[in-house]
């Protein structure tokens, strides 16, 4: 048996063989890589879909373009929805005072008022409650740009002021909105 093993051809079958051990070992091993990718390629894939990761990788792409599409329409029209409560916000009562004062010179305890409500454009109206022993009047005046339409008591351009200085010192601009009227 020796003599079959040192021959020529029994070297080429003991190559042979050793060749298919080999080629055995190294299929093993790609089966269990080819496994391995698999599952992998699942986690990525889903377990119910058939396909390749490229086609999945293209149609993500897809997907994700149309997302996009779709956010900046929404971005579009929610620009122009905020645009259009801003307008009308311009329109409501952003600036407001109100000056207390005794009318008739009485110590009644200033129960006469005046209160203006502005709009972002400085318009709006004072309104002004006099107040005396026996009754009591209101008057309302229309401001258009911090100025009135008739002519403003000075209690009630002293309420405008307030107003807009009020707006000015929020906005970092020092005024003297706390001072009572003269």
């Amino acid at each position: 048996m020796l003599a079959s093993i040192t021959n020529t051809q029994g070297i080429i079958a003991i190559a042979a063989a050793a060749a298919a051990c080999a080629a055995l070992l190294g299929c093993v091993a790609l089966a269990v890589s080819l496994r391995r990718l698999r599952r992998a390629q699942r986690l990525v894939l889903g377990s119910g879909q058939e396909g390749d990761v490229v086609a999945h990788s293209a149609a993500m792409q897809d997907a994700f373009e149309a997302l996009r599409e779709y956010v900046d329409e929404t971005a579009v029209r929610l620009d122009a929805r905020l645009a259009g409560v801003e307008t009308a916000l311009r329109r409501t009562i952003a600036h407001r005072a109100l000056v207390r004062y005794d009318a008739y010179n009485e110590l009644s305890g200033q129960q006469s008022m005046s209160i203006a409500l502005l709009d972002e454009e400085q318009s709006g109206i004072v309104l002004s409650c006099i107040h005396h022993r026996d009754q009591a009047r209101v008057y309302g005046k229309q401001v258009r740009g911090g100025r009135g339409e008739l002519e403003l008591s000075p209690e009630e351009a002293e309420a405008v002021r307030r107003a807009l200085a009020r707006d000015a010192e929020r906005d970092g601009v020092p005024g003297d909105a706390a001072e009572p009227p003269a």
